[in-house]
């Protein structure tokens, strides 16, 4: 947000404001309060106790907007001493009304927040702005996960010849080796972050857990990125513990956004906090919003799967898929992936989904 005429100079506040449509989620109505970024006078920024103050009465504001029971989450992070930290505002509308009963509720809630944005002396400078849906085209990324052990495996995906963005586990044989020819080719590369998992999955030797030091944590994302080279972002491998614990996500996060990477929660269970958490922190992020494409590791399951994949991209906008470099897995991606564009769904690197 910006400085209104004749008003005071707020340098510390910033507004951002997004709206998105997915089904797993409903409509996420995001408000990003910053402490830091608008280029104003010293004299006249705002402290961090006003701009706390600013986030709660948005709170307020927001509750009275939206239908009883809304969740609504609020992060204090603005401090004098670290000067990019936010307060972020998290409202999740429930996506389970008629199209316009849903834009009439999100107008009410806009509409709230910025009465209260104006008698701060503020304006947007962004506005709202839809990061989903149907505006920018369908657009279908699809991640290959455990790469890593396997150089013909790897092989094959590259030989597609598709837009696909690979996620290479760390300290396997060949992860290094497969992470810079891929990167060498055009493919994106991220990193198949190892966390601990609530089943008897056979964990990696290596993995994030719950209670892990913030200053472990950041060490072992670093080892990681050190055998796994040419990394734009980064996904869970396994995690179902570790997603839904919110106080190691909050010490993964900000370690991701000071490396300029990326995350896409890969939504291993329900319980998981990761994306919400991204968001916060102002991680660039998305989460896998379709099945995974091979639980079933048949060609003809996969096959389904891809093409509701796709028949989703058409009707979200966007979609974020996810499978494994399995025999049936490239057979299906051979036989469905060409009919993508046909259909009107471009395919893209996982970055390109990402807000």
């Amino acid at each position: 947000m910006g400085r209104q005429p004749g008003s005071v100079q707020p340098n510390l506040y910033c507004c951002q404001i997004k709206t998105s449509d997915f089904a797993l989620l409903g409509i996420s109505f995001l408000l990003a309060v910053l402490s830091g970024g608008c280029k104003k006078s010293e004299e006249n920024r705002l402290t961090p106790a006003q701009v706390h103050q600013i986030t709660r009465d948005l709170a307020v504001a927001a509750s009275a907007a939206v239908p009883p029971g809304t969740p609504i989450k609020l992060r204090q992070g603005a401090s004098s001493q670290q000067p990019g930290n936010k307060d972020y505002l998290r409202i999740v509308l429930k996506n389970d009304s008629t199209a316009d009963a849903q834009h009439a509720v999100v107008a009410k809630l806009i509409e709230s927040l910025h009465t209260v944005a104006t008698k701060n002396h503020l304006t947007s400078s962004a506005g709202a702005k839809n990061s989903g849906g149907k505006a920018a085209g369908a657009r279908l990324a699809i991640i290959i996960d455990d790469l890593g052990s396997d150089r013909a495996a790897a092989q094959a995906i590259f030989a597609l010849g598709y837009h696909l963005t690979i996620s290479v586990l760390p300290n396997h044989e060949h992860s290094m080796d497969i992470a810079k020819e891929a990167h060498r080719l055009g493919f994106q590369v991220m990193l198949h972050l190892p966390m601990q998992s609530v089943a008897n999955e056979t964990p990696e030797a290596q993995e994030l857990h719950p209670g892990m030091p913030a200053s472990e944590v950041a060490a072992l994302v670093d080892r990681f990125l050190q055998n796994v080279p040419d990394v734009a972002g980064v996904n869970n491998h396994q995690g179902s513990q570790a997603t839904a614990d919110a106080e190691l996500m909050d010490e993964l996060m900000p370690v991701l956004r000071d490396r300029d990477l990326f995350y896409v929660d890969s939504r291993t269970t329900a319980a998981t906090v990761a994306y919400d958490t991204a968001q916060d922190f102002g991680v660039r992020s998305a989460f896998r919003n379709v099945p995974f494409l091979d639980d079933v590791a048949e060609v003809a399951t996969v096959r389904q799967q891809l093409e509701w994949a796709l028949r989703a991209a058409r009707e979200k906008g966007q979609v974020v898929a996810i499978g494994h470099p399995h025999a049936a897995t490239l057979q299906a991606l051979r036989e469905v992936l060409p009919r993508a564009q046909e259909l009107g769904v471009q395919l893209v690197l996982a970055s390109e989904l990402v807000h």
